[in-house]
């Protein structure tokens, strides 16, 4: 597959980062009510939480057409639903709960199951979604064509729970899967496959810490699959990157001359 050049967004600092990241979220928002009268949102851990407070602040909860929006989870850690490691809770507390998104709206993986029947649980949840029209489906795939997913880079060069070198980055048949990262803890992801279907996807990396995968996957020098993010290549979708200066640093220093910052253009 030839590799898609990403859009790329780099930010002066992360508050600066989380302002455009709300004003790009609406922007695709409006644009998917206007076009089908819906707006399928898939969150993910790291701060992605955090950052979508914003939408919960004027000006943004007065923009939004919020009964319009459905939401749903790229990943989701195998932990009660109260868990502080749960990514429900974690969206609840700084943004589900601060606007008026419709409860039936919300979709959450369920609780309470194993990591193999809640990965299928919640796929049959999203076929479910797909049978309503309230996602569409990628027509060269029959994957779910989310309108926009947003995914946080990790340390490791991972996105959702697609780790390094893991089995899961092969797979082609699930649209849900169970994960277990150094054979302990489990969590669902969404497969490539359905990322790779999304109209949007957006990838956010921020703090130093995630300066060594950000340059890696961007310059694209190291093996794929040990940077999963290089594997996130929308089919038929856009994709852009939203990084801050920390996060971008290493890159800025060696490709000074093929990156502009945001605040330039």
């Amino acid at each position: 597959m030839e590799k898609i050049k990403p859009e790329l967004r780099i930010f002066e600092s992360s508050e600066e980062l989380s302002s455009n990241l709300a004003d790009h979220v609406l922007q695709v928002a409006e644009s998917a009510v206007k076009e089908r009268d819906s707006f399928s949102l898939v969150l993910s851990g790291g701060d992605i939480p955090i950052r979508l407070g914003k939408l919960s602040k004027a000006p943004y909860v007065r923009l939004v057409e919020w009964s319009k929006w459905h939401v749903f989870w790229a990943e989701e850690n195998v932990v009660p639903k109260r868990h502080p490691d749960s990514y429900y809770w974690q969206a609840k507390q700084w943004f589900i709960s601060k606007v008026p998104l419709l409860p039936a709206h919300v979709n959450p993986v369920s609780p309470g199951l194993s990591g193999e029947s809640a990965a299928n649980s919640y796929e049959f949840a999203i076929r479910q979604q797909l049978k309503s029209r309230t996602v569409q489906v990628s027509r060269p795939t029959d994957c779910p064509r989310f309108d926009l997913i947003l995914l946080s880079l990790g340390s490791g060069g991972h996105v959702a729970s697609l780790y390094p070198n893991h089995p899961v980055l092969e797979e082609e048949s699930q649209w849900v899967a169970c994960v277990s990262k150094d054979g302990s803890c489990e969590s669902v992801t969404l497969t490539l496959p359905v990322i790779n279907a999304a109209a949007n996807v957006t990838i956010v990396a921020s703090g130093l810490d995630t300066a060594r995968p950000f340059m890696d996957t961007m310059v694209g020098r190291k093996p794929i699959r040990s940077h999963p993010a290089q594997m996130v290549l929308p089919r038929d979708g856009n994709l852009v990157w939203f990084a801050d200066a920390s996060a971008a640093s290493l890159f800025l220093r060696a490709n000074e001359p093929d990156a502009t910052s945001a605040t330039d253009s």
